[in-house]
């Protein structure tokens, strides 16, 4: 059902947007180098991003939101340990010929969907620098084109599509764009946290001021940057002399910051978000994440509804 969602809202897109001048955003870019530590040992061997949830790797969510936006050209960027990534999405002829002799059609169609749900390009980061590092060494192939950047830890639910009322509003306002969340204000610290001006659209923000990770108590707002981006190319140029910032990284959020105060590029827009967004970043949100994307899903939400209504009963 995902999957034909996923082409059939592609297609959509690419129709939507045939007829006018601004061409589409179609290259998307997953940072994905990261150890996972949160998550040791089961990650000691294994990229966090292959993680299950449910029966997926969470970054297949990732690239099906990708897709499912019109951006059929992915490039993540990787580092050492991280080869289980390229093999997901290549092909693998021995289970494909095994489940075809065995005439398993339905686990068959989802292995070949994976090989071929995007155009896949890899890059590894090398040092890791931060995640202003990882994207600006996206700039070789995404070049002097406004692109995406989706980050693994968040899955968006499809049935509240973000990434494409992103890009309606970089193309409309031809601006960068960030995905905001209104978050616990006591919260606010584990994130990076934005100061903002309303527009005439209830959704879309003006970003004035930017702080990643601010001290407890101290956040200029509730209004949090999770991990969607629509990026002008010129964030490349500031992620060039941007100089180490929290915790001793490039910071994305300190480019950003630079580039809302540049009218020339059309400043920082944001969208706020008020949809489903599963958070697998820790292992208790990773936990609660797959909890309520199974119990909504048709094949095992009849049975697992009533086990977790008797189960919660036996809770003290």
């Amino acid at each position: 059902m995902l999957e034909a969602r996923c082409q059939g809202r592609a297609v959509v897109s690419v129709l939507r947007y045939a007829d006018t001048m601004t061409p589409r955003i179609s290259k998307a870019v997953i940072p994905a180098a990261g150890l996972g530590t949160r998550f040791l040992p089961a990650t000691k061997a294994m990229p966090k991003e292959m993680l299950p949830v449910v029966d997926k790797p969470a970054i297949q969510y990732v690239v099906e939101e990708a897709v499912a936006s019109g951006l059929t050209d992915v490039l993540m960027i990787t580092g050492r340990n991280k080869t289980a990534l390229e093999n997901h999405f290549d092909r693998v002829g021995e289970l494909e010929a095994t489940l075809l002799k065995k005439g398993d059609t339905d686990k068959l169609a989802k292995v070949e969907y994976s090989s071929d749900l995007a155009d896949m390009h890899y890059v590894r980061q090398g040092d890791p620098l931060g995640l202003g590092h990882a994207v600006l060494r996206a700039h070789m192939h995404v070049g002097r084109q406004p692109f995406a950047v989706l980050l693994g830890d968040d899955i968006i639910d499809p049935r509240d599509p973000l990434l494409e009322r992103m890009i309606d509003v970089h193309e409309t306002r031809n601006t960068s764009v960030i995905a905001l969340l209104e978050v616990d204000p006591a919260q606010a610290h584990l994130y990076g946290i934005a100061t903002i001006e309303e527009t005439d659209d209830p959704d879309v923000v003006r970003v004035l001021d930017l702080v990643e990770k601010p001290e407890p108590g101290t956040a200029p707002s509730n209004l949090a940057i999770i991990g969607r981006y629509v990026l002008k190319p010129e964030i490349f140029d500031i992620l060039e002399h941007t100089s180490p910032g929290k915790g001793g990284e490039i910071q994305l959020t300190d480019a950003l910051l630079e580039l809302a105060g540049s009218a020339e590029a059309g400043g920082v827009y944001g969208v706020v978000f008020r949809g489903r967004r599963y958070d697998t970043g820790d292992r208790l949100d990773y936990i609660k994440a797959i909890v309520q994307l199974a119990v909504e899903r048709d094949d095992l939400g009849p049975e697992l509804r009533p086990w977790l209504k008797e189960f919660t009963a036996r809770l003290d």
